[in-house]
């Protein structure tokens, strides 16, 4: 029988585990993680009804995507630098085109739809050769080892940079903050630099603070991501103009500041047909993060679990995936190509 793995154990990588299962196709599954508890799986996703609902739904697990989400996470707050509210969207009861759930609420939903053992903890893939299989899934996000197979596409910096902070207990120890967020998002920006806000779930939220900025912007300034109180003191000087209440979002955080610079695979990006290995999700596609990265994922795995479940072979089923995958993706890459600075506009009423 072919022997199919997947590296990665993300959203995109056990959906399309699931999907290939639910067929009777086995798979196995490879993460560096030494389980499934190694480390903490970040903040919100919002899973919309047009495609990573769909991918849910070809997994036998929307009914309980929709017992665990969070509905009210759908409001969406516009803000300008003082506090004052632009745009707000409350949604209605029963509105479920994109409802929150937090990524490890959703990655605990997948994994637990598996055969035990599916997945193989601890197993840092570093090469395609490593693995004894007919066919490899690169499911292994925007640093994939299993893309340097069939494409010499490396990631770019965007030249817009995150500072991710963390605030808990929030209804408690932040009030101010838990009321310009709402219990969806809220975002603000004035040209130059910009904060977005996540309501997560157990009392927590989640910032990014957005600059446009050289990539080594924190070396530069002669500070570390170990340098808790310089990070805050320079955001402080950084978002002066903005009243006391907004640069709370920026220096009242619990804990340390994480730097997510933005990166994104060149666009196109497409690699000759190779009927041994393929990829899905930010391994295939990695754009900037404008709310579609999960959702793509989670579609591309579908399609391809899908496409491996009625080809009459792996490789006829690799081709079938690729010609729905490539026209998509550039399709949303070139729409999103050099659109990380939309983030910093600021909001209209």
């Amino acid at each position: 029988m072919d022997t199919i793995a997947i590296v990665g154990a993300g959203p995109g990588g056990l959906t399309c585990a699931r999907i290939l299962q639910r067929h009777g196709i086995p798979v196995t599954v490879y993460d560096r993680d030494a389980g499934r508890d190694a480390r903490d799986q970040g903040g919100t996703l919002d899973l919309h009804a047009d495609n990573g609902q769909i991918a849910l739904r070809e997994a036998g697990l929307l009914d309980e995507f929709f017992a665990r989400c969070r509905l009210e996470g759908q409001e969406m707050r516009g803000l300008d630098i003082g506090g004052t509210l632009l745009m707000h969207h409350v949604p209605d009861a029963d509105e479920r085109f994109k409802p929150e759930i937090d990524r490890g609420e959703l990655r605990d939903l997948l994994l637990d739809s598996l055969e035990p053992g599916t997945v193989r903890w601890g197993h840092a893939v570093t090469s395609v050769g490593a693995i004894d299989a007919d066919l490899v899934i690169g499911a292994d996000g925007a640093s994939s080892r299993v893309r340097r197979a069939v494409s010499a596409a490396t990631p770019q910096y965007t030249g817009v940079s995150f500072l991710e902070a963390w605030f808990h207990d929030v209804e408690k120890q932040h009030a101010d903050v838990a009321e310009l967020v709402g219990q969806g998002g809220a975002h603000a920006a004035d040209g130059v630099r910009a904060v977005f806000a996540q309501r997560n779930g157990g009392d927590h939220i989640r910032v990014y603070i957005i600059q446009r900025v050289p990539v080594d912007w924190i070396a530069a300034a002669g500070l570390s991501t170990d340098d808790t109180a310089g990070l805050r003191a320079h955001l402080l000087d950084e978002f002066a103009e903005w009243s006391p209440r907004m640069r709370k979002l920026v220096s009242d955080n619990d804990g340390r500041y994480v730097d997510r610079p933005i990166f994104a695979l060149p666009v196109p990006h497409t690699w000759e047909h190779n009927p041994r290995v393929t990829l899905l999700g930010d391994a295939a596609h990695l754009m900037p993060p404008l709310g579609v990265g999960v959702n793509l994922a989670m579609l591309d795995a579908s399609d391809l679990a899908l496409a491996l479940v009625n080809a009459p072979s792996l490789a006829e089923g690799v081709r079938r995936y690729e010609e729905i995958l490539f026209p998509r993706s550039i399709e949303t890459q070139k729409l999103l190509d050099g659109r990380a600075a939309d983030l910093l506009e600021p909001v209209t009423a």
